[in-house]
C-alpha cells in the first residue's frame, strides 16, 4: 500500500519537480485543498479526488490513508514543500502504527526560495522563516521566534503574514522586529508566486509596517547586509574580491 506525500511548489507542472510529476502519474487518488488540486488539474484528470477546504486538513488526510489502506495509491499534495508548513508531519503522525503503509515525501519549491527568485537572492545567507499564523501555535511563541531570527541579524520569511481574522499581525510582527532592526533595513513582499497575477515589491522594514498584505503574499525582510541591486533585493554572501 502506497501513500505519496508531494509539494507541488507554487502550482502548475512547471513549478513542480520531476519526482513529483512522476509519482501523481502513478496515483489512482489524490487528496487536497480544493485550490491546489485545480492549479494540477491538467496532471490528474480522470483520477479519484478527495478535496476539503481549509481547517479541514485532518479529515482529508484520515481520508487519504483510508484509500490507501483500500489498496488504492494515493497522493495528497501540499502547496510549496510538504514538510515546510503542509501535510507531511500530520500525513506520517496519522500512518505512525500502520506498518503496512509505505508513505513517501516528496519535496517542491517553498515559498522562501520561488519567492526569494523573483526578488533576486535575499537568502543567500543564513534566514529564518516564521509563520504569523496564530491558528496552530501562540502568539507568544512567534514573538519569540521574531526576535530571536532579529537578534541573530537573519534574513527572515514571513508566512502566512495576514487574514480576515489577522489584519495586524504583520504590524506587530515589524514593531516586534524595529525593536532591533533598523528601519530602513531592505523588505520585498511577492504575491500569487508562480502564478496568474504574480507581484512584487521592494520596500523598507519602515514602511512595511502599514503595508496591507494577504495570506497569497510572502514577506521578506532581509539582514544587516541586504541591498538593492539594479531593482532586486539582495544579500551578498560576501566572496572575496567582488
Amino acid at each position: 500500500m502506497k501513500l505519496y506525500c508531494i509539494g507541488i511548489g507554487p502550482g502548475g507542472e512547471e513549478q513542480m519537480t520531476l519526482r513529483a510529476v512522476r509519482a501523481l502519474e502513478k496515483c489512482d487518488c489524490v487528496a487536497g485543498y480544493g485550490l491546489y488540486l485545480d492549479l494540477i488539474e491538467n496532471l490528474i484528470s480522470g483520477k479519484e479526488r478527495i478535496e476539503s477546504g481549509m481547517t479541514r486538513e485532518v479529515l482529508r488526510c484520515k481520508a487519504a490513508v483510508e484509500a490507501a489502506k483500500q489498496g488504492k495509491t494515493v497522493a495528497v499534495v501540499s502547496s510549496g514543500d510538504a514538510g515546510v508548513y503542509g501535510m507531511a508531519s500530520l500525513l506520517l503522525e496519522l500512518c505512525e502504527h500502520e506498518p503496512n503503509l509505505e508513505v513517501e515525501v516528496i519535496p517542491g519549491i517553498t515559498a522562501a526560495c520561488s519567492g526569494g527568485a523573483v526578488l533576486g537572492s535575499p537568502l543567500t545567507c543564513d534566514f529564518a522563516c516564521i509563520s504569523l499564523s496564530d491558528l496552530l501555535t501562540p502568539w507568544d511563541k512567534i514573538e519569540q521566534r521574531l526576535r530571536g531570527a532579529a537578534a541573530g541579524d537573519f534574513c527572515i520569511v514571513l508566512y502566512n503574514p495576514s487574514s480576515k481574522k489577522r489584519t495586524d499581525h504583520l504590524r506587530r510582527s515589524c514593531d516586534i522586529l524595529l525593536e532591533i532592526v533598523p528601519p530602513e533595513t531592505v523588505c520585498g513582499l511577492v504575491r500569487s508566486i508562480g502564478r496568474e497575477g504574480e507581484s512584487c515589491t521592494l520596500t523598507t522594514l519602515g514602511e512595511l509596517r502599514d503595508t496591507q498584505v494577504d495570506m497569497l503574499t510572502t514577506v521578506f525582510v532581509g539582514n544587516s547586509r541586504t541591498r538593492v541591486m539594479d531593482g532586486r533585493m539582495v544579500t551578498p554572501r560576501g566572496y572575496r574580491g567582488v
